[in-house]
């Protein structure tokens, strides 16, 4: 991919490539949000819709979704820059927080729906309502000890050295 004015440099192309299938996978998104998380990471300045398009060599839909994708993951803010009525992207200095925080709220959501499950299994059969338990009690496990991490990375970025 050809450097593109505000993107990432030339010899970026394998590692935002390295992105496209390892962040992607391991985060559950398409390989397009994988290499997008890795424009905007490596992006020296926010990026236009357009810009995004061109890095990426991507429809204007498809990085629609990707960047909504990336939004709502908190991995990547979106805004209008003062006095432009664009739209821009950029990744969050504090993104790893975000994803974290996104996780918790997805694995909150799960525990909720576990919980209403269970109020509802008198009517199932035991072994059925065994799974229900094992179910809430694995995403409250999951919730409290996301809400842990999230903590202790919050305490080690505070007491970082943000040049490193």
């Amino acid at each position: 991919m050809p450097n593109r004015g505000d993107g990432p440099p030339d010899d970026a192309d394998s590692l935002i490539d390295d992105f496209g299938v390892h962040i992607g996978r391991a985060m559950g998104w398409p390989p397009m949000a994988g290499r997008a998380a890795g424009v905007l990471l490596l992006s020296e300045s926010p990026m236009t819709m357009a810009q995004l398009q061109d890095a990426l060599r991507a429809s204007k839909g498809s990085m629609s979704e990707t960047t909504r994708l990336l939004v709502s993951s908190g991995t990547v803010r979106r805004f209008k820059e003062p006095g432009s009525r664009r739209y821009v992207y950029e990744w969050r200095d504090d993104a790893w927080i975000g994803c974290l925080q996104h996780q918790i709220e997805s694995t909150a959501d799960l525990l909720e729906l576990a919980e209403n499950a269970q109020a509802r299994e008198p009517a199932l059969p035991e072994r059925q309502r065994a799974r229900l338990r094992d179910m809430r009690e694995f995403y409250t496990f999951m919730v409290q000890r996301l809400e842990t991490l999230l903590g202790e990375y919050r305490a080690l970025r505070e007491h970082s050295d943000p040049g490193q």
